[in-house]
């Protein structure tokens, strides 16, 4: 009989967005990878597992959070370090919030410095066809078997062929992974490190940030989550570049705002921004009074510019 024990941790992907630079949260924890805000469970003192959560970040970064959802629960043998005989079950969370003055030993940080393949704004990342194609037809190659080397071949192709689906960030990851092709597995397979593909995180924190970008990108086309991340008051561009920065996705300018006005999203307040240079632009807040309007007033991606290649 296994004699194991297992303990709970919470993590939290902090995710903001300021103008075209979707962010997220990371904290120092004597290691050399970013980490996100994490600590364990206390039954004892805290009610919900939800409530532990709070009292880590606020500790670790002085945010009070505000939209707060939980995202999945992680416990693979061997993505996260812990003491002998112990296994950590990492309940990971999505927040979103605006970026305010960070704590000590905190930093905002890109979120695709960790995911570069997930940015198509401009135009398909060029490291796919040069680096992540190649090595993963290698791996579909060295396949232990033609049923394995079938089920790979699939993957890649829902992962990285025609038709890029923004939401599958965590299968994409997870492929990587497998295949070597991130820093992560090496070093919890406890090979040598032969490095990877974007920057490395502490433990499984990688992959929970991949499934929060998932979570987000998905809740944009259905619920109005992107209005947690805005200022009160901004700009058809600002939202249009605030959507495209979390989706990794180019959009139609004139299709995007008649999606918004069809849906009832927002609401102009008959003043104008002053930018420092270009025609003053009329500034717009959300209209909360849509949530009980209508089940899901989101912002729909079918309104991108043209398909990526």
């Amino acid at each position: 009989m296994s004699k194991e024990s297992v303990s709970i941790g919470l993590s939290a992907a902090i995710v903001s967005v300021e103008g075209e630079h979707p962010s997220v949260l990371v904290v120092a924890h004597d290691a050399v990878e970013d980490a996100l805000p994490f600590g364990p469970f206390d039954p004892a003192q805290q009610r919900t597992l939800e409530s532990g959560l709070r009292k880590w970040v606020g500790e670790q970064t002085r945010f009070d959070l505000g939209y707060t959802e939980q995202l999945y629960t992680f416990g693979d043998k061997g993505r996260h370090a812990s003491a002998a005989g112990t296994r950590v079950v990492s309940v990971g969370y999505l927040a979103l919030t605006r970026q305010g003055k960070e704590a000590p030993e905190t930093q905002w940080r890109g979120w695709y410095h960790y995911f570069p393949w997930e940015d198509w704004r401009d135009s398909k990342p060029l490291m796919i066809e040069s680096a992540i194609l190649p090595a993963l037809k290698k791996f579909v190659k060295d396949a232990p078997n033609s049923e394995t080397a079938e089920q790979r071949r699939e993957r890649v192709n829902v992962c990285f062929g025609e038709g890029w689906d923004e939401e599958r960030v965590l299968e994409r990851y997870e492929l990587l992974y497998e295949a070597g092709l991130v820093e992560e597995f090496w070093r919890d397979s406890g090979k040598p490190n032969k490095g990877g593909l974007g920057t490395a995180m502490l433990y499984d924190h990688r992959r929970i940030l991949a499934t929060a970008i998932a979570r987000l990108r998905g809740k944009l086309k259905y619920r109005p989550v992107v209005f947690e991340l805005m200022a009160p008051t901004f700009t058809l561009l600002e939202l249009q570049r605030a959507v495209e920065a979390l989706a990794g996705l180019r959009l139609h300018k004139q299709n995007f705002r008649r999606l918004v006005a069809e849906q009832g999203l927002v609401e102009g307040t008959g003043k104008f921004s002053a930018p420092a240079r270009g025609r003053p632009a009329e500034l717009f807040r959300f209209r909360r009074e849509v949530l009980r309007e209508r089940p899901a007033p989101g912002v729909r991606l079918g309104v991108r510019r043209s398909k990526a290649s």
